[in-house]
């Protein structure tokens, strides 16, 4: 027996449509390129996404055609998420901070036919544009007057003419909630790029699950400041919760320093903001230099690379801001945990919640997830069991696109190359990417929590810990540091630092102080990069 109920697809379109009938003075402001502060709402934001679908069927893409952009955090960027995916089109984000050989490998493996681009890009996009065949029209995110007149870029459309010429009025297309709606490609530190192709009804179902207030708790009465980008996995999918939940969004464009990121909280009244730890590291700086305070911040969703300890620590103490620890991949569309503490958990002592905060957090609805040893045998919820972290559910890959890597999955499984523990609670915790685990003599040592002491050190701005070849261990790990500017300290007192915080075995052979370590186009360290800079290091004693 079936149901009697309705039967509507789930498109990004009744999202928009949603946002503007029900919160259309919500606000949307954006620190544009330009500059200035620019002010939008809801309602302006769905007029001007029927425009650019009038747009795109006036340069005849058909259904399924890639669009490509090229931009910052702002409200174009915003109006061609729904503008683009709206019309069944699919929008492609690119990462700009990608070297521009494999920039040009990403468009034309997408066979992208348009893209929109912000002009602070237009030095790379002239650089990449003649090795983009399949590019057919390139739109420039700005005003006609700021055209340049020798782009050196046929054909070069201005957003602001493009989309002004046309109605505002348009009737959204129907069809299969699983058609593809947009798509990400991972950071690519083995081999080439592969993509995660998104659908309408993946993304609507991410949407909800994200807002839900064991996850990133969005409301009409928040205002949220997206500082992870939207092309780094559509800012988290925070847009479309957005849009469904009608909250204000204050987007930072390019200015993501300390001293601009606060001034717009403070500024716009932001209530939540998401992003990677080495923003809010920038952030932190720039607040205790200033002895300044939060006056409406309550909370930060922190993922893509593991929070230390001292951050989540000042935040919350020194700030009164609540630190969402979350994890999730590319491939998960992102999300996939976020800690927020239970009920039983709220009156623990701080140093027990604090063990608690820094996992990784709970699956919210609609994640499923497991650890399993090196046979494949599912291991037990204690806490101290850690094995392969594997994942399923509505919003996590099947394949890549183009069958790009073969089936990735593993009995109907993703596996995230993630080594984990997860506790009787249901709390994950990452202890390790799979490729980075430190094995000495036959046990496991976690780079993410020598990473952390190092990084509770008051002299210590970044730290990464790497494995390094030893004849009877195997492996004996090292940590390799950056020093806050003006701190000194010396190898000797900070591997003194670490004595009862972790077991003796466990610390750290030696210590290298470098000027910066490397970072990956999405803010995460390039350990792979930092082990060939070390090719030529020898531990002591060998």
């Amino acid at each position: 027996m079936l149901g009697q109920m309705q039967s509507q697809p789930l498109l990004i379109s009744s999202l928009i449509d949603h946002a503007e009938r029900h919160h259309g003075e919500g606000e949307i402001v954006s620190r544009r390129v330009e500059g200035d502060i620019h002010r939008s709402n809801w309602r302006e934001v769905a007029r001007r996404s029927r425009q650019v679908a009038n747009a795109l069927d006036g340069l005849g893409l058909p259904m399924g055609d890639r669009v490509a952009t090229l931009a910052w955090n702002g409200y174009r960027h915003l109006e061609l998420y729904f503008g683009v995916s709206g019309t069944g089109r699919v929008l492609h984000t690119l990462n700009p901070r990608l070297h521009p050989d494999q920039l040009v490998w990403i468009v034309n493996h997408a066979e992208d036919r348009a893209l929109c681009f912000d002009m602070s890009f237009l030095p790379l996009v002239k650089a990449v544009a003649a090795r983009c065949p399949t590019v057919k029209h390139w739109v420039a995110l700005c005003d006609a007057a700021a055209l340049p007149a020798d782009s050196g870029i046929p054909g070069l459309l201005s957003y602001e003419a493009w989309i002004g010429a046309q109605p505002d009025t348009c009737t959204w297309p129907t069809f299969d909630e699983n058609s593809a709606s947009s798509m990400c490609y991972t950071s690519g530190t083995t081999g080439n790029p592969k993509a995660a192709l998104y659908s309408h009804r993946s993304t609507l179902l991410h949407a909800f699950g994200a807002a839900l207030p064991d996850a990133m708790s969005l409301s009409a009465r928040d205002s949220v400041l997206p500082v992870v980008p939207m092309f780094h996995v559509n800012a988290w999918g925070i847009p479309y919760s957005a849009a469904a939940t009608g909250c204000k969004l204050v987007f930072p464009g390019p200015a993501l320093d300390g001293k601009s990121v606060y001034e717009l909280i403070e500024a716009e009244k932001v209530s939540m903001a998401a992003g990677v730890p080495t923003v809010w590291q920038m952030l932190l700086g720039h607040l205790q230099a200033g002895g300044l305070k939060f006056s409406t911040l309550k909370r930060t969703v922190i993922g893509g690379s593991a929070c230390p300890p001292a951050m989540i620590n000042a935040f919350n103490d020194q700030y009164g801001v609540e630190v969402l620890h979350a994890w999730g991949m590319t491939e998960m569309s992102p999300l996939g945990t976020v800690c927020t503490l239970k009920n039983a958990q709220l009156s623990l002592p701080a140093d027990e919640r604090l063990k608690v905060r820094l996992k990784q957090g709970r699956a919210i609805f609609g994640v499923d997830m497991k650890i399993v040893d090196e046979a494949g045998e599912e291991l037990p919820w204690d806490g101290k069991s850690y094995g392969d972290l594997l994942v399923r559910g509505p919003w996590i890959i099947a394949s890549y696109f183009k069958g790009e890597g073969g089936d990735p999955l593993r009995d109907g499984w993703f596996p995230t190359g993630d080594v984990a523990t997860i506790d009787a609670d249901g709390f994950m915790q990452i202890t390790d990417r799979s490729k980075d685990v430190i094995k000495s003599g036959g046990e496991w040592i976690s780079s993410i929590d020598v990473e952390n002491i190092a990084m509770a050190h008051p002299a210590v701005a970044m730290a990464a810990c790497v494995g390094m070849r030893h004849p009877k261990w195997d492996e004996r790990p090292i940590v390799v540091v950056v020093k806050k500017p003006g701190a000194e300290v010396t190898r000797e007192e900070l591997l003194a630092f670490y004595e009862g915080k972790i077991a003796k075995w466990q610390v750290p052979d030696d210590v290298v102080f470098v000027e910066a370590i490397p970072l990956g186009a999405t803010g995460k360290m390039q350990k792979m990069t930092l082990r060939q800079q070390l090719q030529d290091y020898v531990l002591p004693g060998v």
